[in-house]
């Protein structure tokens, strides 16, 4: 069965979030969903997330997934809030135990957290199959941004994470802690092995000036036009160019409160005796 398909653009982390549905009446996953932050005033909002709220209800449909292509550095998830709303499951890669136990030492988080992934209620191994209602999805371990991004196909379209971008601008990052550019490179080659008409829908866009974000496009026009990874381009080249490349980058503005919400499945860190949760800033570490 074909899916019907609407995107949701955050204007301000560049994220586009996805509600993939059956048929009207029947039953959905959210992909990859944002959760609004203020990091001057360090307060949260649900704009977003109530807009696909809205929609879902105006769709009348029956939540059955939520997922996380992996666990985001730029912005905050709001997984917990639309589970906590609407139901459904959250779901991310099998692997992201080992990103939990990166983050945790970083963070110097205390016995309450456990890196197991029980904060997720599925971990999907690479190659499962799920359904979404009347549709069939399989998942994709995409692996190279960090140790566990998973990418998901339904029928024609693969949901890509941050594997690749538009091909105006290129690939992921691979300098985040367990991030590999030569693993990112064998996952991109996973996904392009796909047939030239599969559509890839992106997780973010950052489009030059002379065109408006777009999240769409396919095998073929990655093959093509990827200024990073299009054919002929050698896992050495890629390696040498995304090495350095990283090396010039900063880390995202909400680098550090979107890990420690994401690596929960979206919740927030634990409230303290005082009644407030509190995000830890790590001082000339990072």
């Amino acid at each position: 069965m074909k899916p019907t398909i609407e995107a949701f653009f955050d204007t301000v982390t560049q994220t586009i979030s996805y509600v993939i549905f059956d048929e009207a009446g029947g039953y959905c996953a959210i992909i990859d969903p944002v959760l609004d932050y203020d990091p001057k005033a360090s307060k949260t909002f649900t704009h977003i997330a109530d807009k696909i709220i809205a929609f879902i209800q105006d769709q009348r449909l029956s939540v059955q997934w939520i997922l996380e292509t992996h666990a985001h550095a730029d912005h905050l998830s709001s997984a917990d809030y639309l589970r906590n709303r609407l139901g459904g499951k959250i779901g991310i890669g099998q692997n992201i135990p080992a990103v939990q136990k990166t983050f945790k030492k970083i963070f110097n988080f205390g016995d309450e957290f456990i890196p197991d992934g029980h904060h997720f209620d599925h971990l999907f191994a690479d190659g499962e199959s799920f359904q979404i209602g009347k549709i069939t999805a399989k998942t994709i371990a995409v692996s190279g941004h960090t140790p566990a991004d998973i990418a998901y196909q339904i029928n024609d379209v693969i949901f890509v994470g941050d594997t690749l971008f538009m091909p105006d601008v290129g690939t992921a990052r691979a300098d985040f802690p367990g991030g590999d550019a030569r693993h990112l490179f064998k996952s991109i080659q996973k996904i392009l092995a796909f047939p030239p008409e599969t559509r890839l829908l992106m997780c973010h866009d950052y489009p030059p000036t002379n065109r408006p974000a777009e999240w769409e496009c396919t095998v073929a026009e990655q093959r093509a036009h990827n200024i990073h990874v299009h054919v002929g381009i050698t896992e050495d080249e890629f390696v040498k160019m995304r090495n350095a490349r990283d090396a010039t980058l900063g880390m995202p503005n909400l680098l550090l409160p979107s890990i420690q919400t994401n690596i929960r499945g979206g919740k927030l860190p634990p409230v303290e005796p005082n009644g407030v949760s509190y995000f830890k800033i790590p001082i000339n570490l990072i």
